[in-house]
């Protein structure tokens, strides 16, 4: 379909003309914004090459804003978390320095694994999903799992002989975030399949995994010492690992909220 093109079309016909455009070269942001932007730009004398540019910034700005939705949506975290929103303060034994630098993601960029080890209520999951979040804004293409899932899954891959794909999908992923290691023993077959899936991201995607027990203690997870040993090298090796300590900030906020509610009633 040509759209018209003359001199001295009324306003009207040219706004019917430019929604059409927009409907025509899938440009919505563009379709939703020009009566806007187009007043804007008369009002603010602007020139065309200015009115133009605002547009189409305002097109690629919300495309990007709509990828960074998508991919955080594919990621399947449980809940919203943000690193805005984390208590610093509540918790000394995480350093704000170190997280911030964490998020600017060079070490996804170069395939290096993160480790917060700590109690529960201490701020692992928080930061995990925080940190994971931040990579799918950055442009990465993140997985979030808890692990009795993903062993879970790779058993049920293994019986239906699937299990090289599913290895490969969750190989393919810039950040696998694996959360919960360590709540539960695992056999020697589910250890050994979680091991096959760190072996295929080794040095090639990164990892980042979320622990209650300190590595001390995985071998009630992994109860194979020579394995255990393997997959703690595996998630280590020239990473970072943060210690989020044992005292829960959960339960001291809601302490704390109790006495308010106390001492105000």
């Amino acid at each position: 379909m040509t759209l018209p093109r003359q001199r001295g079309i009324t306003e009207q016909a040219a706004t019917a003309a430019i929604d059409q455009a927009c409907r025509m070269l899938r440009l919505p942001t563009i379709r939703a914004q020009f009566p806007e932007l187009a007043e804007s730009a008369a009002r603010e004398q602007m020139s065309y090459l200015g009115f133009l540019s605002e547009l189409l910034m305002s097109e690629c700005d919300d495309r990007a804003r709509r990828r960074s939705e998508r991919r955080i949506k594919a990621a399947g975290f449980p809940r919203d978390k943000s690193l805005r929103k984390f208590d610093f303060d509540a918790n000394p034994n995480i350093d704000p320095a170190t997280i911030h630098t964490l998020a600017a993601c060079e070490w996804i960029k170069k395939s290096l694994p993160l480790c917060l080890i700590g109690d529960s209520g201490t701020g692992k999951s928080h930061l995990l999903i925080a940190l994971g979040t931040e990579a799918a804004m950055a442009g990465f293409r993140v997985k979030y799992v808890l692990a009795t899932k993903l062993v879970n899954e790779l058993v049920e891959a293994a019986d239906e002989k699937q299990l090289a794909k599913t290895i490969a999908r969750y190989g393919r992923v810039d950040l696998l975030c694996i959360d919960e290691l360590g709540y539960m023993e695992l056999d020697r077959r589910g250890a050994e399949l979680l091991f096959q899936v760190l072996t295929e991201r080794e040095e090639k995607n990164s990892v980042a995994i979320a622990s209650n027990e300190s590595f001390a203690g995985w071998t009630k997870t992994f109860t194979d010492p020579r394995l255990c040993a393997a997959i703690v090298d595996r998630l280590t090796f020239n990473g970072t690992i943060i210690e989020t300590g044992t005292d829960s900030y959960r339960l001291a906020s809601t302490r704390a909220r109790a006495e308010q509610q106390a001492v105000a009633g």
